[in-house]
């Protein structure tokens, strides 16, 4: 048998990998169609949810990087349509419908998960109450937390309380014994799987997956929506425990699902599903490009772990909405800002929709990064693109680093919007 060509990767060829898996190496050629946003999600394996909206909330933020302007109801639609679910995995995240039986099987396996173990506990301590809540949802439908909220100041009698209504209901939601059916407002709906996945998938009991079985295919999803990664990388993906070793990964190499790769500046292997193998070839030729500019949420798989946005793009990136405000050094919900395969800087905004203003608060450029003509042009596209799609037509900048980046910005903001 011949020996297999190890082959060789710049950062920056890996860095384009990366992007190009994620849906991030070129801007959307056509209009959006709402399968693009399941196909978005398919790519990613996970969309992370948050409820921040100072710009938009998260999972909409994501997938507006990848594929442009689109109507946020779209997402809402494909959980309503049973094409994507709710559930924890890196945290609290949207996956496709197709992968409901993987994911169920990984919470049996999953104890470790704070939200999981937080969840057995909180079951065994109140079982008869969560199980007296899911007969409820059984006999009179689908319920949200708000339905056991009380008037002020009616203390009441019985068990019914929102507080506590809260906590099991997400309880049920975590152990998979509720799911959520729909959002209304972004709240969750609550409903039982029979009536959720079982509406797409008749035989969704017939869910267990052997452990050896699911910690194989997640560890090869998660090598596919990365690109290319290190072995280090790989558990936090789907929050898996423990962390993933080289030799964890050596059976698949020696079995061709994996490629184990080198990149210049690691002094480790690197990782690339073979499915991935024709865009390997073109990175490692020099002919896989990125060109798309565009803001990221800070819960992008491309940055929510940290050291691999550290190593990867030279990115050190903290969220500081939990930094008390004297503290924070660049603000409250930053964007990281991608163009080509950098991120070039990181910006603080917000979006006014009823006074139909983007505001700019700050604008960030990275420590060696050119600051010129050619990086306004992509920056102002790309705040231009997001405050479009807001529907807030005018932009306001604020404080630029450094400041004579701000006059080739409004420059280009100005031709993109006479």
């Amino acid at each position: 048998m011949a020996e297999r060509t190890t082959p060789t990767l710049t950062l920056t060829q890996a860095r384009t990998l990366h992007l190009a898996a994620q849906g991030l190496a070129a801007r959307p050629k056509r209009t959006v169609r709402q399968d693009d946003l399941l196909a978005a999600i398919a790519r990613m394996q996970l969309l992370q949810i948050d409820t921040i909206h100072v710009v938009a909330r998260s999972p909409y933020l994501v997938l507006f990087s990848r594929v442009g302007g689109y109507p946020a109801s779209w997402l809402d639609g494909l959980l309503e349509r049973r094409a994507i679910f709710e559930t924890w995995a890196h945290e609290a995240c949207f996956a496709p419908a197709a992968d409901y039986k993987l994911h169920r099987s990984a919470i049996e396996h999953r104890a470790h998960h704070w939200a999981i173990r937080g969840a057995r506990r909180r079951r065994e301590a109140h079982g008869p109450q969560i199980d007296r809540l899911i007969e409820h949802v059984r006999e009179r439908g689908a319920v949200k937390a708000a339905d056991f909220e009380r008037p002020a100041g009616n203390a009441g009698g019985g068990w019914w309380q929102w507080k506590d209504e809260k906590t099991w209901l997400e309880t049920a939601f975590a152990l998979g014994e509720l799911m959520v059916a729909r959002r209304e407002n972004f709240h969750r709906v609550y409903d039982l799987p029979s009536r959720v996945i079982g509406a797409v998938q008749p035989d969704w009991e017939n869910a267990s997956i052997p452990d050896d079985a699911s910690r194989r295919e997640i560890l090869l999803k998660s090598v596919r929506a990365l690109g290319v990664t290190q072995a280090r990388w790989v558990a936090d993906y789907f929050r898996l425990r423990p962390r993933v070793r080289d030799a964890d990964l050596a059976p698949l190499v020696e079995e061709g699902a994996l490629l184990r790769v080198e990149v210049k500046g690691w002094d480790v292997p690197g990782y690339v599903h073979r499915d991935f193998a024709p865009q390997l070839a073109l990175a490692a030729a020099g002919r896989l490009r990125a060109s798309h500019a565009t803001l990221l949420s800070p819960f992008d798989p491309v940055v929510w772990d940290r050291e691999r946005a550290s190593e990867l793009f030279g990115f050190d990136y903290t969220l500081e909405c939990y930094t008390p405000e004297p503290k924070r050094r660049y603000g409250y919900f930053v964007l990281p800002i991608l163009v080509g395969s950098r991120l070039v800087g990181r910006l603080d905004a917000k979006a006014h929709r009823r006074e139909g203003v983007f505001e700019v608060k700050a604008l960030y450029v990275e420590e060696g990064i050119d600051a010129d003509d050619a990086l306004a042009v992509h920056v102002a596209r790309a705040i231009d693109d997001c405050a479009r799609w807001h529907g807030t037509p005018r932009v306001t900048l604020g404080r630029v680093r450094p400041a004579s980046f701000a006059r080739l910005v409004r420059t280009q903001l100005a031709v993109l919007r006479p």
